[in-house]
């Protein structure tokens, strides 16, 4: 039980023993992408929290293969619930590279401080607010979100600042009974801060996804292809992840 509509079964959890001092583990909502960031901090979350996971298309340009890398990654750790839903009013209103198709994703730039073009406008108050509902419909008590504020492409809804107004948002506007906190384990960390970090913590990074572009083989030159092989090439580590031939997994130092 327990399962929205739209959601996925939910296989037996990898390692069903839930008990956590002799009583059962609280849950929490993972928003949960298929990329790198957002696997890692469900692996973390894993370890003190019952894991109940959305994932959430919109019309992105790589969404079929995120949804693929979402379910592996879910089956890996076993999550008790998981929920797939849609935002497609996103790509009705457009303005993003991910979901525009008349803007091009970007080459990748590491150096610029201007808002990419693959900024989504204000995508993570959306993913939020259906984490929230969902956490106050379970009974979990926070939400992880893989969100980075350092070493990132600049999303403006990825800053500490911005999470700690939804804190105060959530707080306000649910039950009286409900506290759930969102926690970003990942915010104030490098790119080769959270490999090495997943890699500690034994995240499944092999089943990740994180190119803007590409469907089968990562493109190698946009940036979130560019951050990740930064991460991993600054963490002297080989991503796991299949690149398209001639790809320079060096290129980005």
């Amino acid at each position: 039980g327990g399962e929205a509509a739209g959601a996925f079964p939910s296989p037996a959890p990898q390692n069903p023993v839930e008990q956590r001092g002799g009583s059962m583990k609280p849950m929490a909502v993972v928003l949960a992408s298929g990329g790198m960031d957002s696997c890692v901090t469900a692996t973390m979350a894993a370890k003190d929290y019952r894991l109940a996971m959305l994932h959430v298309q919109y019309g992105q340009r790589t969404q079929r293969r995120e949804l693929e890398a979402f379910v592996a990654i879910a089956d890996h750790l076993g999550a008790v619930h998981r929920l797939v839903t849609n935002l497609d009013h996103l790509k009705r209103i457009g303005g993003s590279s991910l979901t525009d198709d008349a803007i091009a994703v970007s080459e990748a730039d590491l150096e610029t401080q201007a808002v990419p073009s693959s900024y989504v406008p204000f995508r993570n108050a959306h993913l939020l607010a259906i984490a929230t509902s969902w956490a106050e419909v379970l009974g979990a008590v926070r939400i992880f979100f893989g969100a980075v504020e350092e070493d990132s492409s600049g999303y403006p809804d990825c800053r500490q600042a911005f999470v700690t107004a939804y804190n105060n948002l959530i707080e306000a506007g649910t039950k009286p009974e409900t506290h759930i906190r969102v926690e970003t384990p990942l915010i104030e960390l490098s790119k080769e801060a959270i490999v090495r970090a997943g890699v500690a913590a034994g995240a499944p990074l092999a089943l990740t996804w994180s190119c803007y572009k590409a469907l089968d083989l990562a493109c190698g030159h946009c940036d979130s292809c560019a951050l990740r092989l930064r991460g991993f090439h600054r963490a002297g580590l080989r991503d796991p992840i299949a690149y398209a031939p001639g790809t320079d997994r060096a290129r980005f130092r």
